[in-house]
Parts: structure tokens; C-alpha cells; sequence
């Protein structure tokens, strides 16, 4: 049987990148379920206090945390499109100045949006003067889904998007590289049942069994065209043989 190398060849690379991609969609899974164990672990750990020393990020996030201060109500910034419910509604953000000096932003909560008049914000309360918080330190406020930055230009109270470090040198404030998505309940009427952070882990496994799929197929058709091949090559006349040959190789077939 002849062996056609290009094809072969070509079946060969298929299968390898294909079975490379399904255990990188496998390590990936992986992470994201060691990801997950810590975030379990950093919310149930005792809260670290947040004070005037920056932070990293790639240290706190995730960690349950504390911080004293006040609100800055003048600077609040209201995250449209975050529906709970089934209803429209903001996520109330606000600039919080910490007691020991420093500044942070705290995801305060949901409120609900006037069905008519998008602008028309429901009352809420903030508190006045010192009041300490608790909640879970985060990258962002969340993100929803956005054409372009208009939803997101500065100076505006309703925006789409909040980027802490954009917010940092539009206000002038020395702001931690994270927001706070706080936990504690202040009675300012603010709804704080906050969506679980997942790691869609499942996903990656999804797409590692898809790639080995592919593999699996993708050698299966090399097989198969390659045993089409040798039947094709058993029948066809060699043009060396003798016509004798050639008339019980015939006869044969």
C-alpha cells in the first residue's frame, strides 16, 4: 500500500493541535477550580482592614475586608443596565474616605430604576460621618456589556461602566486599585444580594471533550480515507504488469 504522505501528514498536525488545545482547555479548568476554592476560602477568612498603604490588587481581591470612613455622596456614580429580578435597575457606587487617610470605592448596592424617566433615582440613604463597612474586595464595580466608551464618558452620575483607575484621575483622588462590594447592612435601603462569582468551569471542560472529539474524528477520517486508498490501489492495473495479470487480477476482483 502506497502512503500518501501530504494527507497524512495533514491528519497528523490536525490530531495534535486538536488534542493540544483539549488539554489546554483541561489546564485551564483546572485553574479556575483552584480559583474558585480560594475565592470560597478568602470569604470566609476574617476581613483585612483596608487603610491609606496602597494595596495590589492581585493581593486583596477576592478577600473579605473591613474599612472606616465616610461616603462621599458628591461623587456617587450610578452603573446602569444591572437588572435583579427581572428589574431594571443601578448599582450605587461611591467614593469612601477612609478614616487614617486614602480613598476607596465602594459598590454600596441595587436600586431600583424609575420605569419612565431613567434619570429619576429612588430615594436611598447614605450615612453621615464616620461608618465602618465590610464586604468583598473586587477588580471592578462589574461590567456589563457596552458599544463603544459613551456609556462610560467621565462627569456623568449614570454611566455604564466604572474603570477605577479612569475614576482615579478624573476626580483627583488617590484611590485603591479595587472597589469594595460591600456586604454590611446599613438600612440605606440598597438591595446587596450580590450575584455569585462563578469560574464557568464547565465551559473549559465543554471545549476540552469538543477537541479530543475533533481529534478522534479527524483520525477516524484518516483511517478511513487511507483504507479507501489501498482498496483503490489493490484494483487499479499496474501499468508494468502483464496483460495476463491484469486479466486475473480482474477476475479476482
Amino acid at each position: 500500500m502506497k502512503i500518501r504522505w501530504l494527507p497524512a501528514l495533514l491528519i497528523l498536525i490536525v490530531v495534535a493541535v486538536t488534542v493540544r488545545l483539549g488539554f489546554w482547555q483541561r489546564d485551564r479548568a483546572h485553574q479556575k477550580e483552584a480559583l474558585q476554592a480560594h475565592i470560597t476560602q478568602f470569604e470566609n477568612a476574617p476581613a483585612e482592614t483596608v487603610g491609606a498603604a496602597p494595596i495590589a490588587l492581585k493581593e486583596i481581591e477576592f478577600h473579605r475586608v473591613r474599612a472606616i470612613g465616610q461616603f462621599m455622596p458628591e461623587q456617587v456614580v450610578y452603573l446602569d443596565n444591572r437588572p435583579y429580578n427581572d428589574q431594571a435597575g443601578f448599582y450605587v457606587v461611591m467614593p469612601f474616605k477612609l478614616r487614617d487617610g486614602g480613598y476607596v470605592l465602594v459598590n454600596r448596592g441595587w436600586l431600583p430604576r424609575n420605569a419612565d424617566v431613567r434619570t429619576a433615582i429612588a430615594t436611598y440613604d447614605t450615612p453621615k460621618g464616620d461608618v465602618e463597612i465590610e464586604g468583598i474586595a473586587r477588580a471592578d464595580a462589574s461590567r456589563a456589556f457596552e458599544l463603544g466608551q459613551g456609556g462610560s464618558a467621565p462627569h456623568q452620575k449614570i454611566r455604564q461602566n466604572l474603570d477605577v483607575r479612569a475614576y482615579a484621575a478624573e476626580t483627583g483622588l488617590p484611590l485603591q486599585p479595587f472597589v469594595i462590594q460591600q456586604l454590611s447592612d446599613d438600612g440605606d435601603k440598597l438591595v446587596r444580594d450580590w450575584p455569585v462569582p462563578t469560574t464557568d468551569v464547565e465551559r473549559n471542560y465543554g471545549y476540552m471533550f469538543q477537541w479530543w472529539g475533533m481529534a478522534v474524528a479527524a483520525l477516524a477520517f484518516g483511517l478511513y480515507a487511507a483504507r479507501r486508498a489501498a482498496k483503490k490501489d489493490q484494483l487499479e492495473p499496474d501499468p508494468q504488469q502483464d496483460p495476463q495479470q491484469k486479466q486475473e487480477r480482474a477476475s479476482d476482483a
